[in-house]
């Protein structure tokens, strides 16, 4: 009878871990989400490289704009707080990495009870009695299911989720600061035309004056003249405002009050990278974001295997010891020792569907995971798209505009002579002025365009955080 009991007691766990080998938590893999046409592009190269792979530094020339990139992650709100949610992770990765040990507790204790003088120990212990503890207890679960090991695995898949989004934050964050500061130099170019464009037609107005009194012109052309004059100046004063409130955003980007920014000039701006944009597999490992969208879908992984191990016995053991006195000056002694150790094997049966709705609630959080993963691998493989159909529009654009504007300005000079020989109506000289500055002005949008595009496939591809 004695080799039957240790037998059983060998032979429980023996079947529990037989048992393993088929409910033991499963292992991710990652699903297929990325395909070759997702670029939409014939500029797929051969060797795979990717211009996401060049540092910031490196693909930024200017001075001014490297230090305020520096500053910003050193200082922005934004990315403090992802360094804290850093460090909160990894708190959770050190509890997920302690749930493999035992527990252990300490308590002591006084318990004074009055008992009744009738009762079968009233009279022995005078009606009362006193008793004195010190307790250590001790509890283990066993990982037969692998429910610790997903839920450590969950604990990681998370802290990595928390540090791919602090990526993304310095990806997006070097990426507003580059896109604000061009703005800021395009609106400096356009100031600067509008400014001498101000000069000219100042000049104009006394012309046309001197026209209207030596009677080649009429006083609709003076008012025309000064009409266009007016316009320049609220086209100056748009462009004035706009820049002091650039110039706040891009402040608060750097963690600081609102302040003037130094900055260089647009025809500086030179971006010699090579535009290469990689294979489209590549955005699994440069795109912060797609990188945390995976690691979202591995921690819900590892959350459904957890929530499946429930569904299969547990067995913990557990011990507890200390000591135990009438008399406290006694509480130490040898003889109040005491000692108990129990070993549990619970099967849950009936728990009101508990178990069951878990298990399907995290079913359905990581389909949504893994929707969230595959929307995140379309919208980069979009924004790339975005970004080099719009470098090319952008460089043809520039071209078309900077031949409107010389034709335009051509325009203007042949119409101002012929108008001072009496030979020219002065309605076309006006319009052609107007075309002229319009003309100028969206050129330099051309080149702020080119600019942008390039910021943004180089955000696109995950560039900027390493």
């Amino acid at each position: 009878m004695k080799n039957l009991r240790v037998y059983k007691f060998i032979l429980v766990p023996a079947v529990l871990f037989s048992l393993q080998s088929c409910f033991v938590a499963k292992d991710y893999e990652r699903p297929e989400v990325v395909e070759e046409e997702y670029y939409r592009t014939d500029m797929l190269p051969e060797d795979g490289s990717s211009m996401a792979d060049v540092s910031w530094r490196e693909l930024f020339t200017d001075p001014y704009l490297k230090g305020y990139i520096e500053e910003a992650l050193e200082n922005n709100i934004d990315i403090r707080i992802a360094l804290q949610q850093i460090s909160a992770a990894e708190a959770y990765v050190k509890q997920g990495k302690a749930s493999y040990f035992p527990t252990f507790s300490l308590s002591g204790g006084l318990n004074h009870q009055i008992l009744s003088g009738n009762s079968q120990f009233g009279s022995i212990f005078d009606g009362s009695i006193t008793q004195y503890e010190a307790t250590g207890s001790l509890s283990w679960e066993a990982d037969i299911w692998g429910k610790i090991r997903s839920n450590d695995r969950a604990f990681q898949a998370s802290y990595l989720q928390s540090i791919a989004a602090h990526q993304a934050v310095k990806t997006e964050l070097i990426a507003n600061i580059a896109s604000l500061y061009y703005q800021l130099l395009a609106l400096d170019e356009q100031t600067r035309i509008t400014r001498e464009t101000i000069v000219t037609r100042e000049s104009s107005l006394e012309t046309t004056r001197a026209l209207k009194e030596a009677g080649n012109v009429t006083e609709v052309g003076v008012q025309q003249t000064e009409a266009q004059l007016y316009r320049a100046r609220a086209v100056l004063l748009n462009l004035e405002n706009n820049i002091r409130l650039l110039e706040n955003g891009l402040s608060i980007l750097l963690g600081e009050a609102p302040h003037q920014i130094e900055r260089s000039s647009l025809a500086e701006q030179e971006i010699e990278s090579e535009l290469r944009i990689g294979v489209p597999a590549q955005l699994l490992r440069n795109r912060p974001d797609v990188i945390a969208a995976e690691y979202n879908l591995v921690n819900a992984f590892e959350l459904t295997n957890v929530a499946r191990s429930s569904f299969y016995p547990s067995l913990n053991l557990t011990a507890s010891g200390g000591f135990q006195s009438l008399d406290f000056a006694e509480l130490f002694n040898a003889n109040s020792l005491f000692a108990n150790l129990a070993g549990s094997l619970a099967q849950p049966v009936l728990n009101r569907r508990q178990i069951r709705t878990q298990f399907e609630v995290a079913q359905a959080q990581q389909e949504i995971a893994f929707l969230d993963f595959r929307r995140s691998i379309l919208t980069a493989s979009r924004e790339v798209s975005d970004a080099l159909y719009n470098f090319e529009t952008a460089e043809e654009r520039i071209e078309l505009k900077t031949k409107e504007f010389e034709a335009y300005d051509l325009a203007t000079s042949y119409s101002e002579e012929l108008l001072n020989n009496g030979m020219a109506n002065y309605l076309e000289v006006l319009t052609a002025r107007e075309n002229a500055l319009n003309s100028r002005l969206e050129l330099i949008d051309a080149e702020l365009n080119r600019l942008y595009s390039i910021v943004d496939l180089y955000q696109a591809l995950g560039g900027g955080w390493e």
